[in-house]
């Protein structure tokens, strides 16, 4: 039984969540839910949430900070005075359980970024490898809110088939919603157009075989062969 068994899951409380657009499409059909109804910007100025990892936007409403798109925040009951997932389900703390226990709502459905802690990719791309979690979400904060895992993994707590799988289509989905992020970037609009940018993106990853515009047979093309960002983008109604 993993650690995840029984815990307050801090993690979900502690982090914003970075998603890739691959997530938000795949989210949106499994849930029946609306971009704005799970997704927010996080501001990223010093790099925390990117992490050198995840891509970076900027948009016309606040053109001078770049943002990380992430799982939407909302206030714990359990913990007053902090956010939460918006997907973690609280129970209320008990003698057995004195910080609750909560469980993701969403859990086949969950993010990539959430489906492959606490391992990373190994420099051969064939392993799983397990990472050291700090005792503490926030050191900055005390709460016992964003308190981490309440011991160490273990190898055989996680699939070893799935683990892998999981991590290359991450890492696979990362580089593309990287290529996403440069072509927004040329030319940022508005916060508020996003959704319908990353729809027209997304949809146009499936095409019908064309041996002569082949993008993946020619040198020197890139994967996402759209009109700029801003060419694509209605005006939105007043």
């Amino acid at each position: 039984m993993s650690p995840c068994h029984g815990c307050h899951a801090g993690c979900c409380r502690a982090f914003a969540v970075p998603v890739t657009g691959a997530d938000i499409n795949r989210m949106e059909r499994a849930l029946q839910l609306d971009f704005w109804q799970f997704i927010c910007r996080w501001e990223d100025r010093d790099g925390a949430i990117s992490a050198g990892v995840a891509p970076q936007f900027r948009f016309d409403d606040d053109a001078e900070v770049p943002y990380v798109i992430c799982l939407l925040h909302e206030p714990s009951e359990t913990f007053p005075q902090t956010t939460k997932c918006r997907f973690l389900v609280e129970q209320p703390p008990t003698a057995e359980s004195p910080l609750g226990r909560a469980t993701c709502g969403i859990y086949d459905a969950r993010p990539s970024s959430c489906r492959v802690f606490p391992t990373r990719l190994s420099d051969s791309g064939s392993l799983a490898v397990l990472h050291d979690v700090p005792p503490h979400g926030r050191p900055s904060d005390p709460s016992p809110a964003f308190k981490l895992c309440p011991r160490p993994w273990e190898v055989g707590e996680v699939d070893p088939v799935a683990a892998v799988q999981d991590l290359i289509v991450l890492q696979f989905e990362l580089r593309f919603f990287q290529q996403v992020a440069n072509l927004w970037n040329r030319s940022p609009g508005l916060w508020a157009d996003f959704p319908k940018f990353l729809r027209l993106v997304y949809t146009n990853r499936v095409r019908p075989q064309q041996p002569a515009d082949d993008a993946e047979s020619m040198p020197g093309r890139s994967i996402l062969q759209f009109p700029a960002a801003r060419d694509e983008r209605e005006p939105l109604a007043a």
